[in-house]
């Protein structure tokens, strides 16, 4: 199966359209809520912890392992879109 340039560079652009949203998110969580905005996140709390030590300690683990599990869905509906899915 032979693909055009055209539709190469538009699947490549999805593709890496869906990795910078997901590594925007990421670093939304990691970075933002985890170390800048600890203090203003910490006034709030969740099972008695604050939501600032929540992000550092779990909540930027915890949603990379999300953004993984999207990213296969996304790259699985693409595929499929283009006629390369693994059967």
């Amino acid at each position: 199966m032979s693909f055009s340039k055209e539709q190469l560079q538009i699947y490549w652009r999805r593709n890496l359209k869906y990795i910078f949203m997901l590594l925007t998110i990421w670093f939304t969580v990691s970075y933002l809520f985890g170390i800048i905005l600890v203090d203003t996140l910490d006034k709030i709390k969740i099972g008695g912890y604050p939501l600032g030590f929540w992000f550092a300690c779990q909540g930027s683990e915890m949603i990379f392992v999300v953004l993984i599990a999207i990213y296969v869905k996304l790259m699985n509906k693409l595929d499929k879109d283009f006629g390369v899915a693994e059967v």
